[in-house]
């Protein structure tokens, strides 16, 4: 069975869980939102002196003080590789600008459809470092987020204002 760590983090928007398989990062999820944990298929331990855990939480900090942090660890989401290409989209996606889940899904193929993106989306197990906030529904609609669409109003927020101030 394989391992994981976890360590917690005070987030602006809420306590989160940041968990690693020891060398990278396996996941962030706010603890009250669908799908926590669910992706991680081991047995998890607590112990936040992982090097991992500190890159992350300087991230996560430089993040929610309005900075657009380089990613300085490695990311290793553990799903499909239909959700994998969808999350590797989603990381492309700039700071501050959003992209509909059907043009998510033209980017993969012209036959595939806006909710099985969606479904990818919302399976995201690293929340915010892979940007799933910054999709929105067809016509720039705000739609669901695991974690709630207040938390998703406030990370659009947080990054138009920033983005704006930037230009």
């Amino acid at each position: 069975m394989k391992m994981y760590y976890s360590t917690d983090y005070n987030s602006p928007l809420g306590e989160m869980r940041i968990v690693s398989d020891g060398e990278s990062l396996s996941g962030i999820w706010f603890l009250n939102q669908k799908n926590f944990l669910s992706s991680i298929e081991g047995e998890l331990m607590e112990n936040g002196d992982l090097t991992i855990f500190e890159k992350v939480i300087n991230w996560l900090d430089a993040y929610f003080d309005g900075k657009n942090p380089e990613i300085d660890f490695e990311l290793n989401p553990e799903g499909t590789e239909f959700r994998k290409k969808v999350w590797a989209i989603l990381s492309e996606i700039p700071y501050g600008e959003t992209m509909t889940y059907g043009e998510i899904a033209s980017m993969i193929s012209p036959t595939m459809s806006a909710q099985a993106v969606g479904g990818a989306v919302g399976a995201n197990p690293i929340s915010i470092v892979i940007p799933c906030h910054r999709v929105l529904g067809k016509n720039g609609q705000l739609t669901g987020y695991a974690a709630g669409v207040d938390k998703k109003i406030e990370l659009l927020n947080l990054e138009k204002i920033i983005f704006k101030n930037n230009e």
